[in-house]
């Protein structure tokens, strides 16, 4: 063999030698060892490295994803921290974590996502299907909703004591009286009570429990220590429990009667998927007022799961509320309705006094479509009176040219620009086919177009094709004469618009990128 070739064969024999020094095993000291998870106020703080030894050693994970820069992220980790405190103090199997990640982008594109905070529960080191985290934002409730997938979401209830200790113990206790607990009517009434955080669950298949109770078929009770104090809810035996119809019971017969409009209420105001709210604006000062709350109250139990009724008292701190309503304190003692949906609003006609009897009958008034009734003088001076129900019909008369200021009564550039508008009104009073009109946007909804400032004036030339012309020049009475005249034109020398009143908007708290409610 040639001299040359031999250290080649020497090194060729050595690397593929399973018994060669080089492919040995290494002593336990050169294996890199695992990297340590580190902790934040109790929560662990992963990366893409760490995620999966989490994984492997918490069967029950909650993954915070958050960025630095975030203020709801902020306003959660105190919350975060002392949840995962309270749960650790009851030795509860769960584990609490958080990701930064717009420093962790592989994490954040793995688990899409595209917000902050999101927060995802893993089970069982299931790394392809977590779940998503919807409970609340506050410590308790976030360790609640955990509870409840690492525990049983209701407790079994044995004899009359262990009943009545749940029902006495909570203000919001549901039973589910079941003949056989492995029917799968058990695990619907189970899978609810997982994410129904505001009530404490519990089942039964005692028959001396049916008999103390009253019942003789499977039902899910709602025990509550206000209004009525019970509700019903009898399982169809056909059909079986349906987890909608239940869940929207439970939420319809746990709302008072009458609930106070505040910022603790609010929430659940708009999450009750009651679509019709009915608000009574008094002054909780007064003592006048404070006694219409009797009336009010007592026409509630007639509209139940249909109208929310709602006190909003204006000596609080409501003014976002009145606004969005185009109210003033001093309209109290008054009424509202509101479809949250189309968000349109109804005033009574007659502004009579609120009683059970005017009450009921402004509702059923709004909920059969007659309301808001064409004021019968609405043409009997100088400025038309328009409202939803006469709108279109006026606006789009195609032998009209029609001129209309939407205002809201509170607006003060409004209130400035009446006196013209009302010189306007006189002065083409008997042009037979101009209309100056205006219309309260506070108080009436259009299908046509939203008004969204005050005043906006809109003129409606004659003709068809429902042309809409903005006007958006001065609000004195020689420029806007000009406009009449020229046909809905203003020669361009004139002045421009007068800043206009922005419409008061419901206040909101989402921010843009980020979850307003988890």
């Amino acid at each position: 063999m040639s001299r040359q070739l031999l250290p080649v064969l020497l090194l060729l024999l050595r690397a593929s030698c399973p018994w060669g020094q080089e492919q040995g095993p290494k002593s336990p000291s050169e294996e890199p060892p695992e990297e340590e998870i580190p902790k934040e106020d109790g929560i662990l703080v992963l990366s893409r490295h760490t995620l999966g030894l989490a994984l492997r050693e918490h069967p029950a994970l909650l993954v915070e994803f958050y960025a630095p820069w975030c203020g709801h992220c902020k306003a959660l980790a105190p919350e975060y921290s002392k949840a995962a405190a309270l749960l650790a103090a009851e030795s509860t199997a769960v584990t609490l974590s958080k990701v930064d990640g717009p420093a962790q982008p592989e994490l954040a594109e793995e688990f899409g996502v595209t917000e902050y905070p999101t927060l995802k529960f893993f089970r069982s080191g299931n790394r392809t299907h977590p779940e998503e985290y919807t409970g609340p934002r506050e410590a308790e409730g976030i360790a609640e909703w955990l509870r409840r997938r690492v525990g049983p979401s209701a407790m079994q209830l044995e004899d009359e004591a262990a009943a009545q200790a749940l029902i006495d113990g909570r203000d919001l206790v549901v039973i589910g009286f079941f003949q056989d607990l492995q029917d799968e009517d058990v695990a619907t009434f189970l899978a609810l009570a997982r994410d129904a955080l505001d009530m404490t669950f519990g089942l039964t298949d005692r028959p001396r429990l049916f008999e103390q109770f009253g019942l003789t078929k499977d039902t899910v009770v709602l025990f509550k220590k206000f209004d009525e104090g019970r509700a019903d809810f009898p399982v169809d035996e056909e059909l079986g429990l349906d987890l909608g119809d239940l869940s929207r019971f439970l939420v319809t017969h746990s709302m008072h009667l009458v609930t106070e409009f505040n910022s603790q209420t609010s929430p659940k105001i708009f999450a009750a998927r009651i679509l019709n709210h009915l608000l009574l604006f008094v002054n909780q000062t007064l003592a006048a007022h404070r006694e219409l709350l009797a009336g009010f109250g007592e026409a509630a139990p007639h509209f139940r799961g249909q109208v929310l009724f709602v006190v909003v008292d204006v000596a609080a701190d409501n003014e976002h509320v009145l606004q969005y309503f185009g109210l003033k304190a001093e309209a109290a003692p008054t009424l509202r309705f509101i479809n949250v949906e189309t968000t349109k609003k109804y005033a009574p006609v007659d502004g009579g006094p609120v009683t059970a009897a005017s009450v009921t009958a402004f509702c059923h008034a709004v909920l059969n479509g007659q309301v808001k009734e064409v004021p019968p003088d609405w043409d009997q001076r100088p400025v038309k009176t328009l409202v939803g129900k006469n709108f279109e019909q006026v606006a789009f008369d195609e032998t009209k040219n029609v001129f209309v200021k939407f205002y809201a009564p509170w607006c003060t550039h409004c209130k400035e620009m009446a006196p013209a508008w009302e010189a306007l009104a006189e002065k083409y009073q008997d042009h037979e086919d101009i209309i100056i009109a205006q219309l309260d946007a506070t108080a009436n909804e259009l299908d046509a177009f939203a008004v969204h400032s005050f005043p906006t004036l809109k003129y409606f030339p004659a003709g068809p094709g429902r042309k809409v012309i903005e006007y958006k020049s001065a609000r004195d009475l020689e420029t806007l004469s000009k406009f009449l005249d020229n046909g809905g034109a203003v020669p361009t020398e004139e002045p421009t618009e007068e800043p206009a009143a922005p419409f008061p908007e419901p206040r909101a708290n989402s921010t843009v990128g980020s979850k307003e409610e988890l």
